[in-house]
């Protein structure tokens, strides 16, 4: 049975927390947690599926990582985002790799439990395609605003989508992003000048807080309103 220290966290997660309790109890009586190191693997581009997880303490880079080493970063999972369902819909690999930032806890249902959940209750194949297609909406997002907005707006936008864990939070109760100025440039597509530059003008405006792989969110209001301005160009 998970730690009840931890039952805050899981009941803040909006696909969890609409979950009938017979599913709820189903999953803590059938996770269970992984501490992992920075730099530590979850899992990597082409394993097999071995169930889902979710971030309850630290960090977990979700990307991929090419033969000559380049980096490309999809999303950071934080407390608490669900990860890793994609391969148990389309019966594929994985599609990317998930690998600690930092020191992590992370909670993991295994393969053979979904699949048993499945088999006796079908109806929760529903409940699978909710969180993926939360996913496949915010790639959506980010793909539109590639084309639709400029580098301030794309910026306000994916500090927002960070903050409130991709439509994962209830409520936001943390205003601190932990990610470093590189890895929000490899989010983003830009330089990390690009990045530099456009925080600095952020916290001249008061809107957030820099700090050593820190970003301390002060006006959530302002911020929105950044990133859903009509673009000047």
């Amino acid at each position: 049975m998970l730690d009840p220290q931890y039952l805050p966290h899981l009941n803040n997660n909006y696909w969890y927390a609409q979950l009938s309790p017979d599913f709820q109890r189903y999953i803590l009586e059938h996770a269970h947690l992984q501490h992992v190191q920075k730099e530590q693997r979850i899992f990597l581009s082409g394993d097999a599926f071995d169930g889902m997880y979710a971030v309850l303490e630290g960090a977990v880079r979700l990307g991929y990582i090419d033969i000559q080493g380049k980096e490309a970063v999809a999303a950071i999972a934080e407390p608490i985002m669900w990860f890793g369902e994609i391969s148990l819909v389309d019966q594929q690999p994985r599609s990317h790799d998930a690998i600690a930032i930092q020191k992590s806890t992370i909670l993991h249902l295994p393969s053979a439990s979904i699949q048993q959940l499945l088999h006796e209750h079908p109806q929760f194949w529903f409940h699978i395609a909710q969180l993926t297609s939360q996913k496949l909406r915010f790639a959506f997002l980010e793909l539109i605003s590639i084309q639709t907005q400029n580098i301030s707006q794309r910026l306000a936008q994916r500090l927002l989508f960070i903050l409130n864990g991709y439509g994962n939070h209830i409520e936001i109760e943390q205003h601190s992003i932990h990610m470093s100025q590189e890895q929000l440039a490899q989010l983003l597509v830009c330089s990390r000048q690009t990045v530099n530059q456009e925080l600095q003008e952020l916290e001249k405006r008061g809107v957030l807080k820099l700090a050593f792989r820190k970003i301390e969110i002060l006006d959530t209001a302002l911020l929105h309103q950044i990133a859903y301005a009509w673009p000047h160009s």
